[in-house]
């Protein structure tokens, strides 16, 4: 499957040989499964599927195992965002993975949760607020509510927007800590060490590099991970036994060799857990830092934010008033925490080794994603390239920038910010891929998708089928073949989860079908039969009619089964124009769901829902604007 995306002209060849290939089925649908329906070209021999790598047989066989544990919804996590400054693009980012990923495991018909929020506590918020002459609360309100605009700007479906400063959540890190000592992994001690005000953590001196101001020429330490100023700082605070868990973490990381996606990140925590590890000091003085939550039984020390800050998944897991025996009915563990590479030793080292330490199971994933550059530059207000999300939403659409977002951010490595490279992806694969083809399907006079979608398990029959010239079936069965090589890939990948590669296996999908569409060419058969039709001499050949009526019905409903499977799998990704595409397909609102994937699962289809549009300007996808 990982070659087939990755040489995507690989079909092309298929369409010389009549394959015979069964439908993808879902999932979710696999152990449920109704019997195969008829579909139009009746190939319904079964086919021996290639041999599978033990990696996917492992990512598939993990993925039927979530769908069988009902009791548990799918629980998705985006970082909560730290509000010492405004939302950017990296926020939005995150924000869309989250909600794509919630929006698929939803499709498949399992209750999905989806968490995002604010981190309102720490040394920075301290300083952002004192700066702004405000008071830290006042300052997390209104921080707060710009991140909540930036999560209904993006039409994120999160089911819960978590502060760290709400009372639950703060009930829940008390009992958090309560847990730590009561086992015995908090001490106290005097703390030395070079600390980041901006990175709200301690550095070995092995992470430090020496920082030179090139007009003062002054020196200072700096952490090599991020270039920022640490300074050294010597107090009394409470440290948990971080280094106590170092054997099980390692255990933890070897039995579960895929935790981390990308895998590159996972090879990062575990060197750091081996050359690294330490205790963590795990409060600081509340003489210091003021804005916090204070240890229990002690005003004098405040809980260092990133205890308080990871504490967030649980408390709207329902931690800690679980019931005996209903722990997982809130989502915990988590299936997802989707989070900035900057992060990944906070996710990846300290926060399994808390959970392991008051025996909570950790999230079963982390996705570490890179950052966003423009003109291969880190974004900046100094250097003026800092993204407004708000204003690139108002721009291109929600829609559209969700599919960019996707389709170009970074996983394995940090994603340039381009409008040009949005404007072309709109233009060659939204508007002159996707939105053209489904043009070309429903507009034409020639054919009524209605009829052919109805018409298509007659299709079937052997009467018809043995009258199909076998180039048309070469290409009607690579095409079949296409939807299901392409579905099943779409779910292996978001499975891993990489919905980049999802997405442009769909996208692939789309390809395929432009090709089909070029090589069968309804529209020469369809003048055909308004040829004879219209001219006397030739009304003798009905047969000859009959018979491109079925040729034309079979490529059209292959091509329209290929744009309803197109349009339910890219809901996640563009929920209101695959709204409107499945519209435009006469979809009805009940047979949206993954369930109906697989040709031949619905034949009620063709009847548009709302008007299909003349010119390009009703297009799915209308022309962008000329820009001066």
């Amino acid at each position: 499957m990982d070659r087939l995306l990755l040489q995507p002209g690989r079909l092309r060849s298929l369409r010389s040989t009549a394959l015979t290939r069964a439908s993808w089925i879902c999932a979710s649908c696999r152990h449920n499964a109704l019997p195969r329906p008829m579909h139009a070209r009746g190939y319904a021999r079964a086919y021996k599927p290639n041999t599978k790598s033990s990696t996917v047989a492992s990512e598939e066989a993990e993925q039927d195992a979530q769908q069988k544990e009902p009791s548990k919804p799918y629980y998705v996590t985006t970082p909560i965002f730290y509000v010492n400054a405004a939302p950017h693009v990296g926020h939005m980012y995150s924000m869309v993975v989250a909600d794509v990923m919630k929006r698929w495991h939803a499709l498949h018909n399992r209750k999905a949760l989806l968490l995002t929020g604010t981190d309102e506590h720490g040394m920075k918020i301290q300083q952002a607020a004192a700066a702004h002459d405000t008071n830290p609360k006042q300052w997390c309100d209104t921080q707060a509510e710009r991140f909540k605009a930036l999560a209904a700007k993006v039409n994120m479906q999160n089911d819960f927007f978590i502060r760290t400063t709400d009372e639950d959540h703060k009930n829940a890190v008390r009992h958090f800590w309560f847990l730590l000592r009561e086992k015995g992994f908090i001490y106290e001690s005097k703390h030395e060490g070079w600390y980041c005000v901006s990175d709200e953590t301690y550095y070995p001196e092995s992470m430090l590099i020496r920082k030179l101001d090139p007009l003062t020429g002054e020196v200072t330490m700096a952490s090599s991970e991020t270039g920022n100023t640490v300074e050294w700082v010597e107090e009394k605070n409470y440290h948990f036994r971080m280094t106590a868990f170092k054997g099980a973490l390692l255990e933890f990381y070897k039995a579960n060799p895929t935790w981390i996606h990308p895998p590159h990140r996972m090879a990062e925590v575990v060197d750091w857990v081996e050359n690294n590890l330490e205790d963590l000091s795990i409060s600081r003085p509340s003489t210091r830092l003021e804005w916090g939550i204070r240890v229990p039984d002690d005003e004098s020390q405040t809980i260092y934010v990133w205890v308080d800050a990871l504490i967030n998944y649980l408390t709207k897991a329902g931690f800690p008033d679980w019931a005996p025996g209903h722990e997982k009915e809130g989502g915990w563990p988590a299936d997802l925490h989707i989070i900035g590479k900057d992060i990944l030793r906070f996710h990846g080292v300290y926060w399994p080794a808390l959970l392991l330490a008051v025996d909570l199971e950790p999230p079963k994933k982390l996705l570490s994603h890179g950052h966003w550059t423009m003109n291969g530059k880190k974004m900046s207000k100094s250097q003026g390239n800092v993204i407004n999300p708000f204003h690139a939403i108002d721009r291109w659409g929600v829609d559209v920038m969700r599919f960019f977002m996707v389709h170009d951010g970074g996983l394995n490595h940090d994603a340039d910010y381009d409008n040009l490279v949005i404007a072309e992806r709109y233009r060659k694969l939204l508007g002159g891929t996707i939105g053209n083809m489904l043009g070309r399907t429903i507009r034409s006079k020639l054919w009524n998708v209605r009829e052919c979608v109805g018409a298509a398990p007659i299709f079937a029959t052997p009467i018809h089928q043995e009258k199909v010239p076998k180039d048309l079936q070469s290409l009607l069965a690579a095409q079949e073949a296409a939807i299901g090589e392409y579905c099943e890939a779409a779910n292996l990948y978001m499975g891993r989860p990489d919905p980049r590669t999802a997405l442009k296996s769909i996208m692939n999908l789309a390809f395929e079908l432009n090709k089909f569409f070029t090589e069968s060419k309804p529209w020469e058969l369809a003048k055909e039969i308004l040829t004879i039709n219209n001219t006397p001499d030739l009304r003798q050949r009905s047969d000859e009619v009959l018979l491109y009526k079925v040729h034309v019905g079979m490529i059209i409903y292959t091509a329209a089964e290929t744009l309803r499977h197109i349009a339910i799998l890219l809901q996640p990704f563009m929920p209101d124009k695959a709204e409107e595409m499945l519209d435009l397909l006469g979809v009805e609102l009940d047979k949206r769901s993954f369930a109906y994937l697989g040709v031949g699962k619905d034949f009620t289809y063709g009847k548009p829902l709302r008007p299909v549009g003349a010119g390009a300007y009703d297009a799915l996808f209308p022309p962008l604007p000329v820009e001066n």
